[in-house]
């Protein structure tokens, strides 16, 4: 079988919708609710549809289809600009230091301050690929087709990118790094937080909770052993990112305690280090790589081998084919 990824459509609704049931909780980018996806797709196509070249706050939804069948197993998202319907909010660690002359002694506690320090970055998020499909390096080609859909509209992206991992939830669905802070200034649990968050944002964060920083210290144990670690399903994306150069700051997830990574946009390795060139023709005895053809709503990639050719490449049938593109057609390609 053979894998694309392309600019999702409206009639994705359904299987977007099969495969956020799938999630497990604290996935705010793909929650079970048609309506919340049906505005999540709309505001997709907008985003496909408009070529201005300026960084504004749009969306784009990709999807993982099987050439096959054209059914669809795994979804992505890019956001151009966070932080502009509504706050971004991050708990950043930081410590105070005090000194005591009378007991000759210096004090350093770790703090959490929630700050809107990363408004305005774009953002990579909403991966999830389908439990029967996580085999093949399926999970890679939705991750790093994201990076060259960026380079392909640089201009549309920020310089400054974030990921946010999904934080450690209980077996119950719950999340301890909520119940030891948040929790305890809403009259909601985890999950209801969660899924009010990912219809209507997280505006009533910053209506009721504190702006003081939390000592740490103050926590409970499981919450403070959740604070910037990432959901173990997630532990592989978070190696994922480091390898694309994403680093850990201090910065976490409002909700479930996960870490943020950052990364300079120009930095990251896919985009850092793709390649364009022009297909010269066809072959099957390249190096692997992904291969991305197209534009916006045209956008296209999927596994393939690259052999240079002159000033062009040459490129394996099967991807030729995922890809529909011909020779003479302009690809963006990145070693695999």
């Amino acid at each position: 079988m053979s894998f694309r990824i392309r600019a999702a459509r409206n009639d994705d609704l359904q299987p977007l919708y099969e495969m956020a049931k799938l999630t497990g909780g604290g996935f705010t980018n793909l929650p079970p609710d048609r309506p919340a996806l049906k505005a999540k797709l709309d505001r997709s196509a907008e985003a496909f549809a408009t070529t201005d070249d300026v960084v504004r706050d749009d969306l784009f939804v990709l999807v993982l289809e099987n050439v096959e069948t054209g059914e669809v197993r795994g979804t992505c998202q890019i956001f151009t600009k966070v932080g502009q319907r509504w706050p971004f909010y991050s708990y950043r660690l930081s410590t105070i230091t005090k000194h005591s002359e009378e007991l000759g002694r210096t004090f350093r506690s770790e703090t959490l301050n929630l700050v809107n320090d990363l408004e305005g970055c774009s953002e990579v998020g909403g991966l999830f690929l389908h439990p029967a499909e996580r085999a093949g390096g399926l999970g890679l080609l939705l991750a790093r087709s994201r990076y060259l859909f960026i380079a392909q509209h640089r201009a549309r992206f920020a310089d400054r990118i974030l990921a946010e991992l999904r934080g450690v939830i209980d077996e119950a669905g719950g999340s301890p790094f909520w119940d030891g802070v948040a929790g305890r200034f809403f009259g909601m649990g985890f999950q209801q937080a969660d899924e009010f968050n990912a219809t209507h944002g997280n505006q009533f964060i910053a209506d009721l909770m504190p702006r003081h920083p939390i000592y740490i210290a103050m926590l409970t144990e499981t919450a403070r052993a959740a604070i910037g670690m990432p959901h173990p399903s997630g532990r592989a994306a978070m190696r994922m990112l480091e390898n694309e150069g994403f680093a850990y700051e201090g910065y976490v997830d409002i909700f479930d305690g996960g870490p943020t990574m950052t990364a300079r946009t120009d930095a990251v390795r896919s985009i850092a280090e793709s390649r364009t060139a022009t297909l010269a023709g066809l072959a099957d005895d390249g190096e692997p790589a992904i291969v991305a053809a197209g534009s916006l709503a045209g956008f296209v990639s999927a596994y393939g081998r690259v052999a240079r050719e002159g000033n062009g490449i040459l490129l394996d049938e099967g991807c030729a084919a995922a890809l529909d593109v011909r020779e003479g057609a302009a690809l963006r390609y990145i070693a695999r």
